[in-house]
């Protein structure tokens, strides 16, 4: 799907900053470190995906390509964490799985109903305050998934990787 595209992309600022979040994580929690899962998405691939699943309630979690998507800019990253001994936390629901388990906006539901234990709520804390540390926000549908930078001001004066 990502043709020429043999690793994670981001911009200069963005790249600066999740350094930033890795060194802040490590300093706060020897021996863990960022995954990154996703970075760069081009406009193309956004489209291809957007067409792939336009007319299911999946379309949710994807801006609509006329909208862009930050990861069009090479502004946003989809990452985890690593424990010290290289495996990913439990976080309670999977990468770029599409449930409501996965939004930050419904853990504490998600909790209640022992979907979600206390442990993961802990991990995801953790990874959110790492990037917040740094300049990124999250958004509500997935845990995984922070932006850099004004989502605005990102769409109106940077180029789209098509």
């Amino acid at each position: 799907v990502y043709q020429g595209i043999d690793c994670a992309w981001l911009r200069r600022e963005a790249a600066d900053a999740l350094e930033y979040a890795a060194a802040w994580l490590l300093a706060r929690r020897p021996g863990y470190r960022l995954l990154v899962l996703d970075a760069l998405r081009p406009q193309r691939v956004q489209q291809r995906l957007w067409d792939e699943l336009q007319g299911t309630p999946l379309t949710m979690y994807l801006a609509p390509p006329e909208h862009g998507s930050i990861h069009s800019y090479g502004m946003a990253v989809d990452l985890t964490v690593l424990d010290p001994a290289g495996r990913e936390v439990d976080m309670g629901s999977g990468f770029d799985e599409m449930t409501l388990a996965s939004h930050p906006d419904h853990e504490a539901e998600h909790l209640a109903q022992g979907t979600l234990t206390a442990q993961h709520l802990t991990e995801r804390g953790w990874l959110r305050a790492a990037m917040r540390e740094a300049g990124f926000q999250g958004i509500t549908t997935e845990w995984w998934h922070f932006d850099f930078g004004d989502r605005v001001a990102v769409r109106r004066d940077l180029p789209r990787v098509l």
